[in-house]
């Protein structure tokens, strides 16, 4: 899927979403064989020419996202459906608050129901887990930054989710930054080596890069070089060999913080990402060890869904 626009803004009309869309509205409406089914449910209750009212409930205190995506669910199925957005994006909306009010088709509001609220839940979600992740630091000079597990094809919806929720990204895929983890390195033979390999790639393939969170300021015409860092030979290593920034994998905070300081001491410039055992209850202290970004896997893996409802208020019968 094409690479979302930057800060929180997103085309939700490429032919990416309206098929992403379809895809979703398909497993409730298409039979095995391919062969078009209906919603049998509300064809043998609702009349066809019905018409009603309906709203969207949040049923907790959460961060808005994906109601745009919600929005096109049900236009997909009738183009007369009105959505009336009661909240934007990115807003702290109360429990109890109406998010949205719809108007139109009562078949086509009952048979989007739940393909609507999934993507609103699952998105809404992502950024709600984010925004308390991102308050639980407030103050230190660390990000919240999230990763590459993804749910397969909704990448780009979750990545803008993060935004939302007041996170950043880090790569959207293998093709806009290098990350040299420990099997590069194994096939590699060493940490030096990886990382020179990876300088030669950077030179013959200068091209754009949108993600500046690597090395601001710097250059955006050279893919940037990150290495995951298991231990201060493999840190020392990395610092001497020239990578752009450096990731600690799974460290205890008082151990970051070490290591943070011989970055700093070493080459002030590399940035330093702390990765693994990263919870709510502990975040606080990694971000206090002074290092640049926190990625956070959980953020788009595994943030509880935001709790929505969708409640008919005026059947036209």
């Amino acid at each position: 899927m094409t690479a979302p626009l930057p800060k929180t803004e997103m085309n939700w009309d490429t032919e990416e979403f309206a098929a992403l869309v379809r895809n979703a509205l398909a497993e409730d409406l298409v039979e095995g064989e391919g062969l078009a089914a209906v919603d049998h449910t509300a064809h043998s209750i609702v009349a066809p020419h019905a018409t009603a009212s309906a709203r969207i409930v949040a049923k907790q205190n959460l961060v808005l996202a994906g109601l745009p995506l919600a929005e096109r669910v049900f236009r997909q199925l009738d183009a007369a459906i009105r959505v009336e957005k009661k909240f934007k994006e990115g807003a702290q909306v109360p429990a109890g608050s109406v998010v949205a009010q719809l108007h139109g088709p009562a078949r086509t509001i009952l048979t989007g129901e739940r393909t609507a609220l999934n993507f609103l839940a699952h998105l809404s979600g992502v950024a709600t887990y984010t925004r308390q992740f991102v308050d639980a630091i407030a103050g230190t000079k660390a990000r919240i930054r999230d990763t590459r597990k993804t749910t397969p094809m909704l990448r780009a919806a979750e990545k803008y989710a993060v935004r939302l929720g007041g996170g950043v990204n880090h790569r959207f895929g293998l093709y806009d930054a290098m990350l040299i983890k420990e099997n590069h390195i194994a096939i590699a033979g060493s940490v030096t080596e990886a990382i020179r390999r990876a300088h030669e790639h950077q030179l013959a393939h200068r091209e754009t890069t949108a993600y500046e969170s690597f090395r601001p300021g710097a250059a955006r015409d050279m893919l940037p070089i990150q290495v995951e860092v298991r231990n201060e030979a493999e840190l020392r290593e990395a610092l001497a060999a020239g990578a752009d920034s450096v990731l600690l994998d799974n460290l205890l905070p008082e151990q970051a913080a070490q290591f943070v300081a011989i970055v700093r001491r070493e080459r002030a410039t590399c940035l330093v990402e702390v990765s693994g055992g990263v919870r709510l209850s502990n975040v606080r202290a990694y971000s206090e060890s002074g290092a640049d970004f926190i990625a956070i896997g959980a953020l788009t893996q595994s943030a509880p869904a935001a709790d929505f409802s969708l409640l008919v208020e005026s059947p036209h019968l």
